[in-house]
């Protein structure tokens, strides 16, 4: 794709013009802004109706935004639904969280792997600043669980580790996607 499919769009336009580390940089900071525009989105709805209402409002706004994500890494990596657990292991690499955090897969077999969340940019933060663990183990349930779906239908996902359950030292949370046969 070149800069003449888009004459009208500056933004994308200038992108032609940027080096490789300047793309990264790009990509990184868009995710950093995507993460900061979320936690203040969660935060102004804690304040205003309580933690609840604020977590019942995010496992919402995942449970769809995990799927177009989901969708958008399997058109870019030119994959259709039904990869099974390899499909997964390689869209997990491609997610916005990806370029954020410290993630690993481990325990990858055809039928099964473990992803964990070694270091939590929102965790971190929260306990940089002395707060709480943001719970987020309701929300995490639903966000990798329609992931791994929107991949490949039969695939399950089971929380193994997330606060506010406690966690082993070593990560924030663990999921391990399994498919039958």
């Amino acid at each position: 794709m070149s800069s003449e499919k888009h004459p009208g769009d500056e933004g994308v336009r200038l992108l032609y013009e940027l080096s490789r580390e300047e793309l990264v940089q790009i990509i990184v900071d868009d995710a950093k802004n995507w993460l900061a525009h979320d936690g203040l989105w969660f935060q102004e709805v804690e304040k205003r109706y309580g933690l609840d209402v604020a977590v019942d409002a995010d496992t919402e706004a995942w449970r769809r935004f995990t799927v177009i994500e989901a969708r958008r890494i399997m058109a870019r990596l030119g994959m259709e639904p039904g990869g099974g657990i390899p499909a997964l292991v390689e869209c997990l690499k491609h997610r916005l969280y990806a370029r954020l955090n410290l993630q690993e897969t481990v325990d990858v077999t055809e039928n099964r792997a473990v992803f964990r969340m070694l270091d939590c940019r929102v965790q971190s933060a929260r306990k940089r600043k002395g707060l709480a663990e943001h719970p987020c183990k309701s929300v995490g349930i639903v966000e990798y669980g329609e992931f791994a779906r929107t991949v490949d239908p039969r695939i399950q996902t089971r929380c193994l580790a997330c606060p506010p359950d406690p966690v082993p030292a070593g990560y924030w949370c663990a999921w391990e996607f399994t498919i039958q046969g």
